[in-house]
């Protein structure tokens, strides 16, 4: 999904609506960095933390190609984005907390580490690859194999998909949306990854099913990503505009969370493990179109998800689920304000 801004109008710095300043103080005074390399999922996630958090925080974005970037996580920084480029990822005076993600963000986090010697408290989210020892605090989703007394695992993914988001997208509804008669799913299709590729076939069985919940009554609210196949996103485009349901063709404001708010059941696609993670923090049933070729790591969280009572296959038919919202946004946030107060506590290293 596409990352969704609140931005100060005098110091750029971007902080969430219901940031929770109030309960850390210490901690929401801390000038923070964000380093990605750009990618939506990786942004997303630090900063659906950050905001949890109520830090305010800068952007900083690392080139996302280029010799540098194969060589990461292992290789050093681009030395054009080093501390005495005026416009650099590393300009400026360094943070308190730095928050990465994605392996090319790794070498700019160990390079504040080493310039800073330990007074950035620095954290990663997801594998770097490079061991536990790569920040003072990692998180992990519990199907990776990373382990350590710094590394904080959760059964689904930090995300901006948060309670306050959704209550208030119900209270004010989109009205492309609220216009919908009958049930309303929401449908989050994702794409091409390097770990699998739609298949004719797949796709073909994704829209027939699709097709039987509008048989049933349903309007399909509908978002596809950049990596969905052409194919695929042509024939949900026709099967949305035919059968009186709704599609986001990128134009207008970004309907995600108002669909997620107001659907009585979200149907997602096997390829995105952070769409998952979404849709489950609304407390609808969750229906998991699966791919053949699922990443079998993501396999092990949507069992997970599954022994919870949130989610089921999806086989052209609703079902009903009763479970309470899995969110592991705050729990993440918690644990690493945790982290931060006993490496303060502590003194650097």
């Amino acid at each position: 999904m596409a990352s969704i801004d609140v931005t100060d109008a005098k110091t750029g710095a971007r902080t969430r609506p219901d940031a929770r300043s109030e309960l850390l103080p210490e901690l929401s005074r801390a000038r923070t960095w964000i380093v990605t390399d750009g990618k939506a999922g990786d942004e997303n996630q630090c900063v659906g933390i950050a905001e949890t958090l109520g830090l305010a925080f800068e952007i900083r974005q690392v080139p996302p190609s280029g010799p540098f970037g194969w060589m990461a996580p292992w290789g050093p920084i681009d030395p054009r984005e080093g501390p005495r480029r005026r416009d650099g990822a590393l300009a400026g005076p360094y943070p308190d907390i730095l928050i990465a993600s994605g392996r090319r963000a790794v070498p700019y986090l160990r390079a504040v580490r080493r310039a800073t010697g330990g007074r950035t408290f620095t954290a990663f989210l997801k594998d770097p690859r490079t061991g536990e020892d790569s920040a003072d605090f990692i998180w992990v989703p519990d199907y990776d194999d990373l382990r350590g007394t710094n590394v904080f695992t959760t059964l689904t993914a930090p995300h901006l998909v948060t309670a306050a988001r959704l209550a208030e997208a119900r209270a004010r509804p989109d009205p492309r949306l609220a216009r919908l008669d009958g049930p309303r799913v929401a449908v989050l299709v994702g794409g091409d990854s390097r770990h699998l590729s739609y298949r004719k076939t797949d796709m073909i069985r994704l829209v027939e099913d699709l097709r039987g919940l509008v048989d049933q009554g349903c309007r399909l609210m509908v978002t596809i990503s950049r990596r969905t196949p052409n194919p695929l996103r042509d024939a949900v485009k026709a099967l949305a505009a035919e059968t009186g349901g709704f599609l986001w063709d990128g134009t207008g404001e970004n309907p995600y969370v108002a669909m997620l708010a107001l659907a009585e059941a979200i149907v997602v696609t096997s390829d995105s493990a952070n769409m998952v993670s979404e849709a489950v923090a609304t407390g609808a049933p969750v229906l998991l179109f699966d791919l053949p070729r699922t990443y079998i790591r993501h396999r092990r969280m949507f069992a997970g998800l599954a022994i919870a009572g949130a989610l089921r296959p999806f086989t052209g038919q609703l079902v009903d689920l009763t479970y309470k919202p899995i969110d592991a946004t705050p729990v993440i946030a918690q644990a690493l304000a945790d982290a931060y107060d006993a490496r303060r506590a502590a003194g650097p290293a």
